[in-house]
Order: C-alpha cells, then sequence, then structure tokens
C-alpha cells in the first residue's frame, strides 16, 4: 500500500480539506481512510447544519441552528475526484449533492472545508437526525 503524503508535503502541494459526516467517516461504509491517495485526518469538528436519515446514508442541509458531527481531512486533489464519485457529482452529475467550500473551526482555528451538501429536496419526509451525529445515530 502506498504512503500517505506528509502533512506538509500536502499543505505546500494542495491545500485541500474535506469535512465528512456520514459513510466517509472512519470505520462507515466509504471509510476515507481506506480510499487512495490516503488522506491525513486532521480532527474531529461540527458544522451548522440539519442532518436527514436518507436510509444507507445520511445528509446535510447546511445552516441553521442544528450541529452536525464530522471529521476533517487534508486530501490531494486526486482523492477530491474520488469523494466527487462517491458523491456522485463526477462523471454524471446527478442533483443529489452540491460541493461547498464553507469555514469550519477545528480545535480555535478555522478551516475552509469542503462539504458534501445535500439537496434539500432530498430530504422531503426524511427522518430528522437530532444528534446531528451519524455514527452515533446508527448505533442507537
Amino acid at each position: 500500500m502506498p504512503e500517505a503524503p506528509a502533512l506538509s508535503d500536502m499543505a505546500t502541494h494542495s491545500p485541500l480539506r474535506v469535512f465528512v459526516y456520514g459513510t466517509l467517516r472512519r470505520g462507515d461504509d466509504n471509510d476515507i481512510t481506506q480510499l487512495q491517495p490516503a488522506p491525513i485526518f486532521l480532527g474531529n469538528a461540527v458544522i451548522a447544519g440539519t442532518m436527514h436519515h436518507l436510509g444507507a446514508y445520511p445528509g446535510v442541509v447546511l445552516g441553521g441552528a442544528g450541529r452536525v458531527v464530522g471529521e476533517v481531512y487534508a486530501i490531494t486533489p486526486a482523492l477530491e475526484r474520488k469523494l466527487d464519485e462517491i458523491e456522485a457529482l463526477y462523471p454524471q452529475q446527478t442533483d443529489e449533492y452540491f460541493k461547498r467550500r464553507i469555514p469550519v473551526e477545528m480545535d480555535g482555528r478555522v478551516l475552509t472545508c469542503i462539504v458534501y451538501e445535500i439537496n434539500p429536496s432530498y430530504t422531503v419526509g426524511r427522518r430528522t437526525i437530532l444528534s446531528g451525529d451519524w455514527v452515533l445515530d446508527r448505533q442507537s
């Protein structure tokens, strides 16, 4: 298995970061840490939004008073393309998710992160995950 690039190399070549909140979290169905090129875990974070249960995966509508729990990773452009494929943004773009770049507070600093936001039309009639934590919700 190829070695993950050093954080300093990723910062020099690509300051991309992603906030993941659902099946891309460690240990879940699409565990980002199992993808290549390997991401670098930066920490846990919380964003403003409402999480909806869509069956096998969640979707988040950004903003509002709700809180969404997730993880932040440094990623390469190649991994960003793989994430776009998982979220059906490439090569056959659908309207289910939108890729956003938002400020995410983590450990007292603010990082700009990619987040995949669900199209609100897909949340109609779907249960809200009040905890904002997909992993916790699946365990209950």
